[in-house]
C-alpha cells in the first residue's frame, strides 16, 4: 500500500498545486497553492496528505486506532518536506537548473510521503496515551488554522533571514 499511497498523494498534490491557478476560486486558496512560495507547498502537502488520508480510510481493514497517527503524519509531513528539500542547497549550494529543480521536488515529495507512511504504519501498532492524542489534535487544529491564515496575509517573518 506504500507506493500507491504515495502516488496518490502526489496526484492530490498536483491538482492542489494547480487547482487555484486553474480555476481562481476564491474559497480554494486556503488548501491550494496561491504562489511560488515554500509556505504554499507546504500547505499543498498538508491537505494533499490529509485529503489521501481520507481517501486511504476507506480502503483500510483495520479503521480501529487508524486516525491518530495518519493526523500525526499530516501534521509532520509539511516538515519533512522542508527538512529534505534543503539538503540540496546544503550539500551543492544554489542550483540554477529547472530540471533540476523540479527532479528535486518531486523526489523530495514523493520522499516525505515515504516517511509519513512508516511513521503512522510505526504508531499504529502502538497504544497512544490520551495526552499524546491531545496533543495531536491540538498540532492538527494549529495547522489549520497556521495554513488558512496565512493564505490569505502573509507574516512578516522570514525564515532564513536576519531582522
Amino acid at each position: 500500500m506504500m507506493l500507491w499511497k504515495a502516488l496518490i498523494f502526489l496526484g492530490i498534490y498536483a491538482v492542489l498545486h494547480f487547482g487555484y491557478e486553474l480555476s481562481g476560486w476564491e474559497l480554494l486558496k486556503p488548501i491550494c497553492g496561491v504562489d511560488e512560495s515554500v509556505f504554499e507547498h507546504l500547505k499543498i502537502g498538508f491537505w494533499a496528505y490529509f485529503f489521501t488520508n481520507i481517501i486511504e480510510y476507506f480502503f483500510a481493514k483495520k479503521k480501529h486506532g487508524f486516525w491518530y497517527p495518519r493526523i500525526l503524519s499530516t501534521v509532520l509531513l509539511p516538515w519533512f518536506i522542508v527538512l529534505i528539500w534543503y539538503m540540496l542547497p546544503v550539500f551543492f549550494g544554489h542550483v540554477e537548473s529547472l530540471a533540476v529543480d523540479l527532479s528535486w521536488a518531486f523526489v523530495v515529495t514523493f520522499l516525505a510521503a515515504i516517511l509519513s507512511e512508516i511513521l503512522e504504519k510505526d504508531l499504529e501498532r502502538n497504544s497512544l496515551g490520551t495526552a499524546l492524542k491531545i496533543v495531536i489534535v491540538v498540532l492538527f487544529i494549529i495547522s489549520i488554522i497556521f495554513y488558512t491564515a496565512f493564505s490569505y496575509e502573509k507574516p512578516w517573518i522570514d525564515v532564513f533571514t536576519k531582522h
